[in-house]
């Protein structure tokens, strides 16, 4: 279990995606985030954007289960996280979700698709705001898929990124309900 107020990149990410804080990902939590930005998004279960998502997120969970007992402690979670783990599997499944909040497939998110998504995905609104803020460099209201996978690989990797802002230092909640096939 994460070591109570750490503020590292891996615990803060660890407990957004603990959605009930029980020190465990568990398989049904990790994919009901892919549902959770469905729903916010306005997208039904049966699209195939989601369906990738969730192919992605499977691949994912699959990986980072090193005992495959459908639960990841937060030493499998720290185990597994890294630039290596990032390329092969996050970056698609991440990707994933950005693009089912780019409703428009312009292969960018503005301000309220961004808040949406990450809210959505456990972090705070106004969390989600300030990383919005910090990742529009060139101010044009716009987020496009690079900037945003980046912002999240560098914050895995070096801890040092504008999606810092994203995962806030509390404890994040869940502000949907799952997706129901």
């Amino acid at each position: 279990m994460p070591t109570p107020g750490s503020d590292s990149p891996q615990h803060r990410i660890f407990a957004m995606l603990d959605v009930d804080g029980d020190g465990v990902i568990t398989y049904a939590e990790y994919l009901e985030r892919v549902d959770r930005v469905a729903l916010a998004m306005g997208r039904a279960a049966d699209q195939p954007v989601v369906a990738s998502a969730r192919a992605a997120h499977d691949a994912v969970f699959a990986d980072m289960d090193a005992d495959h007992d459908g639960r990841v402690t937060f030493e499998e979670y720290r185990t597994w996280v890294g630039h290596e783990s990032f390329e092969r599997f996050c970056r698609r499944a991440l990707g994933s979700l950005f693009d089912i909040a780019d409703t428009d497939a312009d292969g960018c998110l503005d301000r309220d698709e961004f808040t949406r998504m990450r809210t959505a995905a456990g972090n705070g609104e106004a969390d989600a705001g300030t990383a919005f803020d910090a990742l529009d460099a060139d101010c044009d209201g716009l987020i496009d898929r690079d900037t945003y996978l980046a912002g999240i690989r560098d914050f895995v990797i070096t801890g040092s990124s504008p999606m810092a802002a994203a995962y806030g230092t509390g404890r994040p909640e869940a502000t949907s309900e799952p997706v129901r096939n």
